[in-house]
């Protein structure tokens, strides 16, 4: 009797143990882009530039990161996510890259109520690629526009920046670097059309 008890505390016991064991799930992990463009010394451009809208590619537009694991495989890692969508990030960071490289506070992400933008930046990525224990890669084409005019040149940058470590902090890190080699040619071309204004 007091054996048939003890089983029967110890199974309850273990079921209980089991079905903790099954509620338990890693944490969720969330990764930011960052601004990490250096000023180059130019002087100041006195200019005032909206960036967006930007377009994802479907595939690469999820909240969870998407790595490339073979040619034609990916895996969408539920458990290391992006802190916000990544249009809404791919502006901020490239209007802050701006910022930094045409030496003016007056950069600014589409949509904003009462700003006066004399260029807008359209950004349409091609490719957004999360590659294994090899690198970040970014497939962009963008274009500048002159408000005033109507003028607009565009470009394209293809951006392959090596994982300096492993993981996912790594990861973001060689985006970010991506990124700040498209804004830098942005930049270039914002910068030429100014001065044929002048």
């Amino acid at each position: 009797m007091i054996a048939a008890r003890s089983v029967r505390q110890i199974s309850i016991g273990l079921m209980a143990v089991a079905i903790a064991g099954c509620g338990t799930t890693a944490p969720a992990r969330f990764y930011t882009l960052q601004s990490v463009a250096a000023a180059g010394g130019a002087p100041a451009a006195h200019t005032a530039v909206m960036v967006g809208p930007v377009s994802i590619p479907a595939a690469d537009d999820q909240p969870q990161i998407v790595v490339e694991v073979a040619p034609n495989r990916v895996e969408i890692d539920e458990f290391n996510r992006w802190a916000a969508p990544l249009n809404d990030s791919i502006a901020r960071v490239v209007a802050g890259n701006l910022s930094t490289l045409l030496d003016t506070p007056n950069v600014a992400t589409w949509p904003l109520a009462n700003f006066s933008a004399d260029y807008r930046v359209t950004i349409d990525v091609q490719g957004f690629q999360s590659i294994k224990g090899q690198a970040a890669v970014l497939d962009a084409v963008w274009v500048v526009s002159q408000i005033a005019s109507g003028v607009s040149r565009s470009g394209r940058t293809v951006a392959r920046e090596p994982l300096q470590g492993d993981g996912f902090d790594a990861l973001a890190a060689a985006h970010s670097l991506a990124l700040a080699r498209m804004s830098g040619d942005i930049s270039t071309v914002i910068r030429e059309e100014a001065e044929r204004q002048r």
